[in-house]
């Protein structure tokens, strides 16, 4: 089973998708973990991903696309996986979609977090005066919302027109309760579909 989970910045995407993975016995495949595991291998790709994230710079498309879809095609990942913080771009899910047509596989659903704006801007302001994260300011917040909705908000319409199920899910709540919505859209009752 493969799982998009999406959802703008502050929604609880990190939080969820180990659970929502857990949940279905599938492993999760975060697009940060996956690149800063990849640069720390020292990798022909790695090498040319880590001075980016060295400077807090995008990773291309085409690089996080090539590095995703060679995990994708790992053993372990097999029976399915969770993907958080990708695809990111229509671009990036264009590329996806050929990969996963190539082994035969396609999107099972995309789960897409909905949370108010005012109420993701107060849990980033919150978690960045806990954490001290001078970086998240309300600008910052503000033009992180707009580049979601200018660049990833057109993926969840890619996936309706290619005609995969659309999950929105309510993501405010307690964590558990939440985590019970999102099962539920996935269909998953804490075993892999077969």
């Amino acid at each position: 089973m493969l799982v998009i989970l999406m959802g703008p910045p502050g929604s609880g995407k990190g939080r969820q998708a180990p659970l929502l993975a857990t949940d279905l016995g599938v492993k999760q495949l975060s697009t940060g973990d996956v690149l800063r595991v990849e640069a720390s291998r020292g990798s022909a790709l790695g090498a040319t991903v880590a001075p980016l994230m060295e400077a807090g710079a995008l990773v291309p498309d085409d690089l996080v696309v090539r590095i995703i879809t060679d995990w994708l095609r790992e053993d372990d990942l097999a029976p399915g996986a969770v993907l958080d913080g990708f695809p990111r771009t229509v671009g990036q899910a264009r590329a996806l979609d050929h990969v996963l047509a190539d082994q035969g596989r396609g999107i099972d659903v995309v789960i897409s977090l909905q949370v108010p704006e005012e109420a993701l801007a107060e849990r980033i302001l919150r978690r960045a005066e806990e954490q001290g994260r001078a970086d998240d300011t309300p600008a910052t917040v503000r033009r992180r919302m707009a580049d979601h909705r200018a660049k990833t908000e057109p993926v969840l319409d890619h996936y309706r027109a290619a005609g995969v199920r659309i999950a929105d899910v309510d993501g405010v709540g307690a964590i558990e309760v939440v985590r019970q919505r999102i099962r539920a859209a996935a269909g998953g009752d804490g075993h892999t579909r077969a």
